[in-house]
């Protein structure tokens, strides 16, 4: 399920609070699309990851669970996820 707009404007806010990389040349305008595009992305392409899932993950989860799946996932790939495993 989309975003509404107070969401994804709290969602770029807090990207904005957060994020420490390199954000120069981009502005708020490209920014708040960039969150519009990302969330529509994701509701595009919800089925598609849903099927990629194992069957029992897929059948059993819940979309919060899938959601947060992903962004787990996502943000180890980020560089933004530290596990304690990592020492």
């Amino acid at each position: 399920m989309a975003l509404d707009a107070t969401s994804r404007a709290r969602a770029l806010a807090q990207f904005m609070r957060e994020v420490t990389l390199d954000c120069s040349g981009i502005t708020k305008t490209d920014l708040a699309a960039a969150v519009a595009a990302t969330d529509d992305w994701i509701d595009a392409n919800q089925a598609s990851f849903n099927t990629a899932l194992p069957a029992t993950f897929r059948t059993t989860a819940g979309l919060p669970l899938k959601t947060l799946l992903f962004c787990y996932v996502a943000m180890r790939r980020a560089g933004k996820l530290r596990a304690q495993e990592d020492g």
